[in-house]
């Protein structure tokens, strides 16, 4: 292990800012007047470390060195160690921590400049560190493929041994990236397409401090890097179209729509059709999932961000909603009622006009539900001035839908609460337009007793069928029978 180590040190610094020039003559280091004094270690002695010293601390180093000193520092960093036994290279570890401080520490006071050799040398001491395989999710595994649950839904989530080490690396890629001494047209040869594909492959860790690092990673790298910001968002997308359509398991959902977010509020108007395509196809059908309580406060917020960028989307975000909206899930239809409120607060005469038909049928068919949630969360909708104001102008059309919904509730639903909440929106359209209620009541009335003629008919047509089944004697050839069934009025 120590000779493996060893071997990655830098035979001399690198003065050049050409890659060229530092390959060159690595074994013909022969230390100059004024070059810094080497130091011993018990861990990496002096007398196999040729060159500049690693273990030297920058105050130590004539500014000159510095940034060669760094790379060298960089070049130490790059053995990765086993943390799962913690009594293994446990002298060693302890170095690599108190370099790696070193360098956070070089890289947040602000050199002047980074040269290529040392963004070059930063990028795969992170790479080496960052960049790995996740185990497979145990715990996930004991849920289906489909996104349910585990069946211990309160196991703490899974932290990573390593993590001493690789919160400092995330810390200095932070610090590197918003570093004004980062020149960002040399630093996007090396943090390319390929080093931001595997960023967002650390995402799938269980380690919820690790993806929050990412997070605010991602997020300066999309914001110093222009142009790599389409392929970012398009990565992004890529991550969420198989989430959705495929795995339904991801651990850095949440942290991904929080970095869209911020991504969205940053969108020029008009809004590129690049955009609304991804709302469309990536954003709402993130409605679908099992987990989508995971992560729905973020995607709530992307949602909202985009309608106040073009409020013409509300229309559209609510068709959405109502092609995924879960039957049989619950939990699900009351988030989604909260997020129809939410867009109905913003949403204009025009857009609410075009979807009050199909919205307020599946309101009927929440408040019908003998879930008490689902119905309360329907009928609280009434008590929002905004969504009181828009259905009392349309009310001809809602109240229609919504009459045989409410009188059901009256007659049959089983919670208290629900009932008395429905006796209150009736009393609100009594006292809107009592000519309307009274003839939707009329209707209803009217309706109720053409079903139950109906009903009667069916039952007299069985009756029929039964009786004549009854005459007839069980042979072993069968026969047609002729039964005249009674007239349909």
């Amino acid at each position: 292990m120590l000779k493996q180590l060893l071997n990655k040190l830098p035979r001399r610094p690198i003065k050049s800012e050409s890659l060229e020039d530092a390959s060159n003559d690595l074994n013909s280091a022969s230390p100059k007047p004024n070059a810094p004094k080497r130091t011993s270690s018990a861990v990496f002695p002096s007398s196999v470390i040729a060159g500049i010293e690693p273990l030297l601390p920058f105050k130590d180093a004539p500014a000159s060195e510095k940034m060669s000193l760094f790379i060298s520092k960089l070049s130490l960093c790059c053995m990765v160690f086993d943390f799962t036994d913690p009594s293994k290279n446990t002298a060693e570890k302890d170095l690599k921590r108190l370099t790696l401080i070193e360098l956070l520490d070089f890289v947040a006071s602000g050199p002047p400049r980074f040269s290529e050799p040392a963004i070059l040398s930063l990028c795969k001491m992170c790479s080496v560190n960052l960049f790995r395989v996740f185990p497979p999710n145990y715990r996930s595994a004991r849920g289906n493929n489909r996104g349910e649950k585990p069946e211990n839904e309160d196991d703490e989530p899974s932290f990573d041994p390593a993590w001493p080490h690789l919160q400092i690396v995330y810390d200095i890629l932070l610090k590197f990236v918003t570093s004004s001494s980062v020149e960002a047209k040399v630093a996007k040869k090396y943090i390319n397409h390929s080093f931001i594909l595997r960023m967002l492959d650390l995402f799938e860790s269980e380690d919820p401090r690790e993806r929050e690092c990412l997070k605010a990673i991602m997020h300066r790298i999309y914001g110093k890097f222009m142009v790599h910001r389409p392929f970012i968002r398009k990565s992004i997308s890529n991550i969420f179209y198989r989430f959705v359509f495929e795995t339904e398991r991801h651990n850095g959902i949440a942290e991904l729509l929080e970095i869209f977010g911020s991504v969205i509020t940053g969108f020029a108007l008009p809004l590129k059709e690049e955009h609304k395509i991804f709302l469309w196809r990536a954003l709402i059908p993130l409605h679908k999932p099992k987990c989508l309580g995971v992560y729905f406060q973020q995607l709530s917020y992307c949602i909202t961000q985009f309608i106040e960028k073009d409020p013409k989307l509300a229309s559209t975000v609510i068709r959405g909603l109502l092609k995924y909206w879960p039957i049989t899930n619950s939990q699900k239809e009351v988030m989604f009622l909260g997020e129809i409120e939410e867009i109905l607060e913003t949403i204009n005469m025009a857009e609410f006009q075009r979807v009050m038909v199909p919205l307020f049928w599946r309101i009927g068919c929440c408040i019908n539900s003998s879930h008490f949630q689902v119905a309360e969360r329907a009928l609280l909708l009434w008590n929002n001035d905004q969504i009181f104001n828009l259905i009392g102008h349309n009310r001809q059309l809602i109240l229609p839908i919504i009459f045989p919904a409410l009188e059901t509730n009256v007659q049959t639903h089983w919670n208290q609460s629900v009932l008395n909440l429905t006796l209150n929106v009736r009393n609100v359209f009594t006292e809107m337009d009592n000519m309307l209620f009274l003839a939707c009541h009329a209707h209803f009335l009217e309706e109720q007793e053409k079903q139950s003629s109906a009903t009667e008919k069916r039952k007299e047509a069985w009756d029929c069928l039964e009786n004549a089944a009854s005459l007839r004697p069980i042979t072993g050839n069968t026969t047609a029978v002729l039964v005249m069934m009674p007239q349909q009025s």
